[in-house]
């Protein structure tokens, strides 16, 4: 109680003292140190377990631990969110989307860490998923339960968590303005100069914490050293139309498996076969061992035959055209690897396979062009612009690409090339699949927020809180003199009619019955099935508001009932659904 006390009087010392415009500002540097940490923390946590792990076991390509340990790490995984988080915290950018649109972007709280210990199991030991989208989680749970701790609006609440994610991209790549573009593109919230300033504080704060914390090299840097000339940017258009098709292959590939694995009702059958399967395709491609970037590293240095690493393909291949085909091998097998490890029960993100992917796409692309005569391409700029033109497919977020690549390479001499290459992979994967991985789900059962603000208030609006019950029911049996006698006590002019299950039936309007209402000789002979009429629309109790604005407008009705399997529940208006509408779109704007 004390506590309470204590929080009260500061939530009222603030108030008066500090102005809100100044206290979103230091909230959200506040949200971008945390969920810098966060980031920190996660990363050195995966880091420090595969180092253990290769160290003390010594994998190689004679070892069969490549079938053991991804497995185990999926088992344990598994063990934890089902007996200490109790809860699915898989697909960590949709579960916020889905926190936007329809939980007033509050996040359980366990989300300040579950996926954090989650991911870091998974990845650590072996799992072939990124750990950005469990961080993005992390972080904007933390900014979500700041907001709620803090009594913010649901406005400024989403902002909070908008913050928490974008330093979560920030500090995890040290990339703030990929970080920003992040959460304004892919978690749609947005542009303005309220939102603007915040994020950009959280991610640079998150930033300046990984720098300090971590050092320069966090995941992998590079310094771009080759130009392009404006003869390559028909190849880039080209890399853009390959990346576009590849991104279409991995959102399509990526949902089929994980719905087959899904359809695997017991659970442990569904673990070991997709942690056995995934050991498979790790012992024979060594890169698909957890997130991948190692690859991306050696790419960028134009050491291709160091993918092969520990497999025991490694003497075979010793061509460069069999080192292309190995490769492109490896741009289906990470994808396929990446949604057995989810599917199975591991828990990571796209971030990491769609960068790996990429990456490899460019390398292979480069390679194919350059076994022509007179074409002399950059192996690692194709592998940057491939990163980016993947981001942009799968992700639908050409500018985060674009962003992060440049931030990555320390510089924008690769700038062209890159949004040539977003651009065009952007427009090929929306000529096939209108949704990105994110949001495809969330779309499929409407519950995706947009830019739109009308369907944003849509998705937010709790209906069935304004369903009136205060209507006098009737029965079909009883007379009209019992239904005058009712229509005196009531406020209300219309009347239910159920049967004996309490199935709705009919309406009695009292518009209806005004001019026979005083016949005292019709009171008995009467009843009320010959007076009901069928009601002009039903509205269901899974009827999502949408629908139900469209039921309003094809029956010309005010006031329609709401049935649940057929058993009335009560009466909702289109008055009060739109004085509802007005409240949330002044919350929300």
């Amino acid at each position: 109680m004390r506590s309470r006390g204590l929080l009260r009087k500061i939530f009222i010392w603030r108030t008066k003292h500090i102005p809100p415009r100044q206290f979103l500002l230091i909230t959200s540097f506040f949200v971008g140190i945390i969920s810098g940490l966060a980031a920190v923390l996660l990363k050195s946590a995966i880091h420090y377990l595969l180092l253990l792990l290769n160290t003390s076991l010594s994998i190689n390509s004679s070892n069969l631990l490549y079938f053991g340990l991804p497995l185990l790490g999926i088992i344990l995984t598994a063990l934890f969110v089902g007996f200490i988080v109790k809860d699915d915290i898989s697909h960590g950018v949709s579960k916020i989307l889905f926190a936007i649109s329809r939980k007033n972007s509050i996040l359980k709280f366990h989300n300040n860490y579950s996926s954090m210990a989650a991911s870091s199991l998974t990845i650590g030991f072996g799992g072939s998923v990124g750990a950005e989208a469990p961080i993005v989680l992390t972080g904007a749970s933390l900014g979500s339960s700041l907001g709620k701790w803090l009594h913010m609006n649901y406005r400024d609440r989403t902002l909070m968590l908008g913050c928490g994610a974008a330093g979560a991209i920030a500090g995890i790549f040290q990339a703030p303005i990929a970080g920003v573009v992040f959460t304004l593109e892919v978690l749609m919230l947005d542009l303005t100069l309220s939102s603007i300033v915040p994020l950009l504080i959280s991610s640079v704060m998150a930033t300046i914490m990984a720098f300090l914390l971590m050092g320069k090299s966090f995941l992998f840097s590079f310094v771009l050293r080759e130009t392009y000339s404006l003869s390559d940017i028909p190849f880039y258009a080209l890399l853009g139309v390959f990346t576009g098709l590849i991104s279409f292959y991995f959102t399509r590939t990526t949902g089929f498996i994980e719905s087959k694995l899904a359809s695997i009702r017991r659970r442990s059958i569904r673990i070991f076969a997709g942690g056995l399967a995934l050991g498979i395709f790790i012992f024979v491609f060594p890169a698909l061992y957890g997130e991948g970037y190692e690859t991306i590293s050696f790419l960028l240095k134009d050491e291709s035959a160091m993918v092969l690493g520990n497999s025991f393909l490694a003497s075979l291949i010793d061509q460069y055209g069999l080192i292309l085909i190995y490769l492109g091998l490896l741009i289906l097998f990470k994808v396929i690897a990446m949604a057995v490890t989810t599917g199975a029960g591991g828990v990571g993100g796209i971030f990491a396979p769609s960068l790996f992917t990429g990456g490899v796409a460019g390398y292979f692309f480069s390679g194919l062009l350059n076994g022509i005569p007179s074409v002399n391409l950059s192996s690692s700029n194709y592998t940057l612009a491939g990163m980016a033109g993947l981001m942009a497919g799968v992700m639908h977020a050409p500018l985060t690409g674009i962003f992060l690549i440049a931030e990555i390479t320390g510089g924008y001499g690769l700038l062209i090339p890159l949004i040539i290459t977003s651009t065009v992979s952007f427009l090929t994967i929306m000529y096939f699949e209108p949704h990105s991985i994110y949001t495809k789900r969330l779309a499929r059962r409407g519950e995706l927020i947009t830019h739109d603000k009308d369907k944003a208030v849509l998705t937010l609006m709790d209906w069935k809180k304004h369903i009136e019950k205060d209507f006098s029911v009737l029965s079909p049996d009883e007379s009209l003199g019992k239904l005058v006698m009712k229509v005196s006590k009531s406020k209300r002019n219309i009347f239910p009619v159920l049967d004996n299950e309490k199935i709705l039936i009919g309406i009695v309007s009292l518009d209806n019955i005004r001019e026979i209402m005083f016949q005292h000789d019709l009171y008995d002979s009467t009843l009320v099935r010959d007076l009901m009429i069928i009601p002009r629309a039903l509205i269901r109790t899974d009827d999502n508001l949408e629908l139900i604005l469209d039921k309003f407008r094809d029956s010309v009705a005010w006031n329609l009932p709401v049935v649940d399997e057929g058993k009335y529940v009560g009466f909702i208006s289109k008055s009060r659904i739109f004085a509802a509408y007005r409240k949330v779109l002044v919350d929300v704007t």
